[in-house]
Order: structure tokens, then sequence, then C-alpha cells
């Protein structure tokens, strides 16, 4: 959609609820300019932030869309997705876990599949894990990982013929700064669907006893996240002796 037709959009929206401009930007908090810029498609002018409060004042949301190099967008962040995935699952193995990428699944009216279903069998431990390379929505992903938490025992018990006594559901991000810091930005819902913390969670995953809900920042070994540049040793010289002048 481009931009001329959002702006199509936001007038048709404000007149079917019987809104003029000036009661739209009173609203907002813009001026009556701002309104008519959105609404004749002049969005280069307004922030996202701006553009967003309009939409929502019409009980509608914005969403802008990226474009780039055609389809390769979504092999990109595939990519991304890919190496994180590459990476816990290859933390999991060498801790004991029997790993399996994309567990399909359909219980009780859920389907879907799990990024990567991890099992103990000798623990009878069962862990979850949902990774993001970029967290964008919480509430969004929180949904999903709670309709895969509720089937989680349902589905190994179906797969592996054992009910786990240890469950863990793991969010597998990224280590970035943007992650952490989106992840401080929710951290009141944070706490409370995954209060387990970096730390906690890699202890349980080396030795899994009772439940665990929590968050899992890994670093991406291949480049596909932040990283520190290594420091390049700085060698300090000595400064030149004088020479030592004898009177005779």
């Amino acid at each position: 959609m481009d931009d001329r037709r959002v702006g199509l959009v936001l007038r048709a929206l404000r007149r079917r609820l019987g809104k003029r401009q000036v009661d739209l930007s009173t609203e907002v908090g813009v001026s009556q300019s701002a309104v008519s810029r959105a609404e004749r498609g002049h969005l280069d002018s307004l922030s996202i932030r701006t553009v967003r409060a309009l939409f929502a004042a019409v009980d509608a949301r914005f969403e802008g869309e990226v474009r780039w190099r055609g389809g390769e967008l979504d092999h990109l962040l595939d990519s991304a997705h890919a190496r994180l995935g590459s990476v816990a699952a290859e933390r999991l193995t060498e801790l004991g876990w029997t790993v399996i990428p994309e567990a399909t699944f359909m219980r009780f009216g859920e389907r879907g599949s799990i990024d990567l279903l991890a099992v103990r069998a000798d623990d009878r431990a069962a862990a979850l894990l949902e990774l993001k390379s970029e967290l964008t929505s919480y509430e969004q992903m929180q949904r999903r990982l709670d309709a895969k938490a509720r089937v989680l025992v349902s589905v190994v018990e179906e797969r592996f013929g054992w009910r786990p006594w240890s469950v863990g559901v793991i969010l597998v991000l990224a280590e970035t700064s943007t992650n952490r810091g989106r992840v401080r930005a929710v951290a009141p819902l944070i706490r409370s669907a995954l209060p387990a913390a970096n730390r906690q969670v890699r202890r349980w995953l080396a030795t899994p006893t009772g439940g665990i809900a929590g968050i899992w920042f890994l670093r991406d070994s291949h480049g596909g996240t932040d990283k520190r540049r290594p420091r390049t040793p700085h060698r300090v010289r000595r400064p030149p002796q004088a020479e030592t002048c004898v009177v005779p």
C-alpha cells in the first residue's frame, strides 16, 4: 500500500466516525495541518509515532511495510533465525539434549510448530525453545509461546512414549543491544511470564530439575548479532633513554 492510499484510508475511517480533521488533531495532540498532510499521503513529513497515533484514533492500526531486493527480505530474516537455531541446538546437544527442530503438533484445537523441541530421556526432562533473532511484538510472541506450552507435555508423551517430570519454556533471543532494550521496556510482563534470568536458564539446561520459564540470550557465533571487536594489543614503547654525558 503506497502513501497516497494510506492517506485515503485514514480520511475514510475518520469520516466514518463522523470526526473532523480538527477533532482528530485535538485527540492525537498534533496540528490540523499534520492530519491534512497525512490524509494527502505526505507521510514522509510525519513521524511513524504520529501516523500510528492517527490510525489508533480511528480504531485502526498502522503497520509499515519494508521492501528490500524483491523477496530477499524473508530470506534475510530466515537466515538470522536459522543461525540462532543452529547455535542453540549445538549448545543443547553439548549438554546432552536431543533436539528436534520445527516439531509440528495438532492437539486440542491447537496446531503449529515448536522451533526447537529438546528432551533428555534419562532425566525425564523436556523443553520448548522459541527462537527470536529480533523481538518485535512481545504480546504476540507470548500468545504463541503460551499456546505451545499448553501442549508440550502431550507432544512429548505422544512422540517419545514418556511423560516429562521437568519442563522448560524458554524464549531464545539473539544477544543484541536492541533485544536487551526491548526486554527492559516490557520488564513487568517478562517477570510475570518468563521470570528466570539468563544464568538460571543455563543452569537448568545443564541440570534440569522441576519447571522453569525464562529467557536465554545467545550470541550468534556466525556474525548475525552484535559482536564486540577484539581488542588489538597496544604496544607500549619505552621512551629512549638520554645519553649520559661524562664531563672530564
